[in-house]
């Protein structure tokens, strides 16, 4: 099976975990990595995950993957909070943390760069608004590559 067929799988089973309670799927990845393949499975809450919820989604998960096996050979699963500086996945996301300082990354350039650290204003239609060095800047959604939260001192 397929990184992307594994990330898919893994997330529909996470969806269903969680379903029915305050915690939220962020994200899933099944990556290399110099110690072997990892699964990490990153969960929210209002006011944050802690340890016990970690816990009881790797348990439930646990249950499907020995069940199903569609991993081939060894990897380390790991169920997490995103941090600080969580990814925005999902379009609700950029309406959720509007207000909060981003670092979004675009696959080309926008005003002559791909890289942006700027407020998040939040969503119009299909478009990300930033207020960016003193403008207010759209960038569609399917132009982004990478977004998250930046870390705020």
């Amino acid at each position: 099976m397929s990184r992307v067929h594994i990330e898919k799988l893994v997330t529909d089973w996470t969806q269903e975990i969680v379903e029915g309670t305050e915690l939220e799927l962020v994200d899933v990845e099944y990556v290399k990595e110099s110690s072997g393949w990892i699964l990490r499975v990153f969960i929210d809450k209002p006011g944050g995950v802690d340890l016990d919820d970690c816990r009881q989604v790797s348990e439930a998960l646990d249950v499907k993957l020995d069940a199903a096996d569609p991993i081939p050979g060894p990897y380390f699963l790991e169920v997490s909070s995103p941090g600080l500086e969580r990814p925005l996945k999902k379009s609700s996301d950029y309406e959720r943390f509007a207000g909060r300082k981003v670092q979004i990354r675009t696959y080309s350039a926008i005003h002559g760069r791909k890289r942006f650290e700027a407020i998040l204003m939040g969503l119009k239609g299909d478009n990300v608004v930033l207020e960016w060095e003193g403008e207010t800047i759209e960038i569609p959604l399917e132009l982004i590559s990478k977004a998250n939260l930046a870390l705020e001192l």
